[in-house]
């Protein structure tokens, strides 16, 4: 599979049922300037856990495991539905794109590409690549900013409520196993914004507000 990182197509099985996955090795993770390095596979275990307290299910189930070439992120794999139109889903009001757009706010996902949407044809939107997520800085990138400065939908306020419970209890110590103490209250204060003023939010001034490419 074509990726920054290592990203390797597999199969995994449990008491006999098969399922496709995608595993990304910590070992084959390309370092970065903004992240640490070798901690990519942590953070998209850390996006399923908050796409799982948001009660959307956003993100295909992801755990780290020890692989073939070293621990690393395992996630389902989730064939998107060739006959629908990224491009046009990412710039649509579709009510599952939009809630993608809350999640990307929660988690300060810093590359949502149109690629990295994916329906697999029954109305649902699932992510993925959430492994530069979680930053103590603003640095939301994203292709969905068509409902930058609206008003948050009630949904995605009780969905935020949720978080927000969540991140007092189980969901706060599960970040704390993947994440730093500092990205964990960063996450804590981006709900506590987004519930107190209740619109999505503004593309960032001082970092570039689209991914490239953006596909």
């Amino acid at each position: 599979m074509q990726a920054s990182n290592a990203t390797l197509y597999c199969q995994v099985e449990w008491e006999g049922l098969r399922a496709a996955c995608v595993y990304k090795p910590v070992a084959g993770e390309r370092p970065l300037w903004d992240f640490p390095d070798g901690t990519l596979a942590e953070r998209e275990v850390a996006a399923y856990e908050v796409a799982r307290a948001t009660g959307w299910d956003l993100v295909p189930p992801t755990v780290h495991r020890d692989g073939p070439y070293g621990p690393g992120m395992v996630q389902l794999w989730v064939e998107p539905d060739p006959d629908i139109d990224l491009v046009a889903l990412s710039r649509s009001d579709d009510p599952a794109v939009r809630r993608m757009a809350v999640f990307d706010a929660i988690i300060n996902n810093a590359d949502r590409k149109i690629g990295h949407l994916l329906p697999p044809g029954d109305g649902h939107v699932y992510g993925c690549d959430h492994g530069v997520c979680f930053s103590v800085d603003y640095k939301l990138r994203t292709v969905l900013w068509q409902w930058r400065g609206k008003k948050l939908t009630p949904e995605a306020v009780e969905a935020l409520g949720r978080v927000g419970t969540a991140l007092r209890g189980p969901l706060g110590e599960r970040l704390g196993e993947l994440l730093t103490s500092a990205e964990v209250d960063a996450t804590r204060r981006r709900v506590e914004m987004m519930l107190k003023h209740r619109i999505h939010p503004y593309p960032p001034e001082d970092w570039p507000a689209v991914p490239w490419p953006p596909l």
